[in-house]
């Protein structure tokens, strides 16, 4: 494993612990897109089914139940716990907008028409959309928490720490994964949108 790679699973676990943080010491969800976190955990959920399948290492098999875990209870805080404080009337986003693409996508485009490939191509294909109901809320309220942008940006910052992880994979081991690398260049430029509503709507400071 390289840097790059290490530094982004950093980042992203940093994220989700932000905003874990965050709903647990306020009390409250407010202007935290739950379709957004519906959406992540359905991400890790078809992802990583190969965990009870394929051994790749001990670091990889904690970091996936890391994962599933931490998005589960995020939706939990969200629908469960604080929902008194959930922002539902600005959570407005259609999400069927993504998923029927992406499941349509999955099935033509994958490396082999079998259901844990199937599953594991939708995961990257929504992954790389499923911020949209969040910055959706974002541009519909002209407002965010500060630590919900601190959320985001560690989102940005894991996904191109990512794009510096395949540079090198592909430099050092010839290896390329063209889903992975359009669903994360894709999903970056998201980011980009975010970065800049950051710098010119001081109301997101």
């Amino acid at each position: 494993m390289n840097i790059f790679r290490l530094a982004g699973d950093v980042s992203h676990l940093v994220a989700i612990l932000i905003l874990l943080m965050k709903m647990w010491s306020s009390r409250s969800c407010a202007g935290i897109s739950g379709k957004s976190q519906v959406l992540f955990a359905l991400v890790f959920t078809t992802r990583y089914l190969d965990l009870f399948t394929v051994y790749i290492s001990a670091y990889n098999s904690v970091m996936k139940v890391v994962f599933l875990a931490l998005s589960y209870a995020t939706v939990y805080l969200i629908y469960m716990r604080f929902k008194n404080t959930y922002n539902s009337e600005n959570d407005t986003f259609r999400v069927e907008f993504l998923l029927i693409p992406v499941i349509g996508l999955s099935f033509l485009e994958n490396y082999a028409f079998t259901p844990l490939e199937i599953l594991w191509t939708f995961s990257i294909f929504l992954e790389s959309v499923a911020i949209m109901p969040q910055l959706f809320m974002i541009t519909k309220t002209g407002e965010a928490e500060s630590i919900t942008t601190h959320y985001l940006f560690f989102l940005g910052l894991y996904r191109a720490l990512y794009i510096a992880n395949w540079v090198w994979r592909y430099h050092t081991e010839g290896f390329f994964d063209q889903i992975a690398v359009v669903s994360g260049v894709v999903q970056t430029i998201f980011y980009c949108d975010f970065f800049y509503l950051y710098v010119t709507r001081g109301k997101l400071m």
